[in-house]
């Protein structure tokens, strides 16, 4: 029972006592609100943008001059698809070294039309190490391992091959050649095959495919390293007084220049919410903030996907390689890894980060946690494995993981901005006032520049295709 001190009536069960004291809903209108700043949850933690070093372009152009290389045929060939049936686009057949260069319409139209489609499935050997190679194959769908034989007799993975990939370009020009390795699918495969007889019958009727032929095999490879470099002639070792060779660096003739890239918006704000409305925080001030953060996401986004420069399009395709199984393994990673040296940075995306974990538990593995930049991160062999979420996952559920050597002293991917811009609001991007239109709205240009050069393709890894679903 309570008893009303007002009216000294026992209150019955059931029934609510009567008010005490001064509500919380009626003190709340003489008290002061403590608010937070707007709050967004598009944020992420933008690590590509934190670790990149930025160069500063003055004059809007970057250029990166490199050392010649000689580069035949190391491209990738694309397909059409008409319900079941592949075929290759007669062009990109100038991606096989042999074809490198040859124009005439007519006959790649023939010879791609002269392509056989097969399917293999799982386990299938495509070609056989000692069968006679009589063959050109181009790999439509699907993954194919190269097998060889180790130094003691066993079974050794000599690479991956993928959409895109072919084997046996040098076909035509070795009538007597065998298989130095099996082919075989680690998946379900669609291969496009040309027999060497149909290449021969074309090129008895086409005297222009003849002389490139003859031409190509003829060609003299100019001295180059293992990079694919001019070579610089050197001398070591001697003894007496032999000839010295002389030599000279060769650069590129037509190097490549980034243009800074911009990603923009014109922020508008009623002049009467800015007068008025800026106690305790300032409206202007906060709609720039989350503006600006919106700016850098997209420019995070943009520095992995723009076609143009984005990371996941520049990586050389020398450097791209396939998981051996699909899910991320250790291996895959060491695999990556190899391909460079001074690997500084992985960057994938948080699920493929998590698929990863998966792979190393299953195989009773632990990586270490390391602190970086004040956050404790995954590490794979000392190499922070950084989550990005702008690396896309596609709906067949795969990903990328992006391996980075860093900075212009190590030849490696930089970021490229200009500061000292008018209007300069933070570095590389600035806030310019563009005034105030008829219905009292005041508008503001909101700007930031930017780009990514890879200043020599063993910067940049990918491996691809990453299953993050099994």
């Amino acid at each position: 029972m309570t008893t009303s001190v007002e009216s000294g009536r026992t209150a019955q069960p059931g029934e609510e006592p009567s008010q005490l004291s001064l509500g919380t809903a009626a003190a709340r209108q003489l008290a002061t609100t403590t608010k937070s700043v707007p709050q967004m949850q598009g944020i992420s933690s933008r690590w590509l943008l934190r670790v990149l070093p930025w160069v500063q372009v003055s004059a809007g152009t970057y250029r990166v001059n490199r050392r010649l290389a000689y580069t035949v045929g190391d491209g990738r060939i694309e397909f059409v698809t008409e319900g079941p049936e592949v075929r290759v686009i007669p062009p990109e057949l100038g991606e096989l070294p042999l074809l490198r260069g040859f124009e005439d319409s007519a006959v790649l139209e023939s010879l791609a039309g002269a392509f056989v489609q097969r399917e293999y499935a799982a386990g299938d050997a495509i070609t056989e190490a000692g069968q006679p190679a009589d063959q050109v194959f181009l790999l439509a769908h699907g993954k194919v391992r190269k097998v060889g034989t180790g130094r003691y007799g066993d079974e050794s993975t000599l690479g991956v091959l993928a959409d895109g990939d072919f084997f046996g370009e040098r076909v035509p020009l070795e009538p007597d050649g065998t298989w130095e390795f099996t082919a075989r699918a680690l998946t379900r495969t669609t291969v496009l095959a040309l027999p060497r007889t149909a290449f021969q019958e074309l090129a008895d009727r086409s005297e222009a495919l003849r002389a490139h032929v003859a031409g190509f095999a003829s060609r003299s490879v100019p001295a180059q390293n293992k990079r694919g470099e001019a070579d610089i002639a050197v001398t070591a070792g001697h003894v007496g007084e032999p000839a010295i060779p002389g030599t000279f660096v060769d650069y590129e003739l037509k190097p490549r220049e980034y243009e800074l890239s911009v990603a923009q918006t014109v922020l508008r704000v009623h002049s009467r919410v800015a007068d008025l409305f800026n106690d305790p925080m300032s409206q202007v001030e906060q709609q720039l903030r989350l503006t600006i953060e919106a700016l850098r996401e997209r420019q995070e986004h943009e520095m992995v996907n723009n076609r143009e420069f984005g990371l996941l399009h520049n990586a050389d395709l020398k450097q791209r390689i396939h998981t051996r199984s699909g899910p991320p393994t250790p291996d895959d990673l060491d695999e990556l890894l190899s391909r460079r040296r001074k690997t500084q940075y992985l960057l994938a995306h948080p699920r493929t980060i998590a698929a990863f974990g998966r792979e190393c538990n299953s195989r009773g593995l632990y990586p270490k946690e390391l602190e970086f930049q004040g956050a404790s991160v995954r590490a794979w062999r000392g190499v922070p494995l950084l989550p990005c979420n702008k690396i896309p996952v596609t709906d067949a559920g795969t990903s990328s993981v992006l391996a980075l050597r860093t900075g212009e002293e190590h030849q490696g991917v930089v970021g490229l901005h200009q500061t000292g811009i008018p209007d300069e609001y933070e570095p590389g991007l600035n806030v310019r006032f563009m005034g105030i239109n008829e219905q009292a709205v005041t508008s503001y240009l909101v700007s930031t520049y930017y780009s990514a050069a890879v200043l020599v393709p063993d910067a940049l890894g990918v491996l691809e295709d990453v299953e993050i679903g099994r």
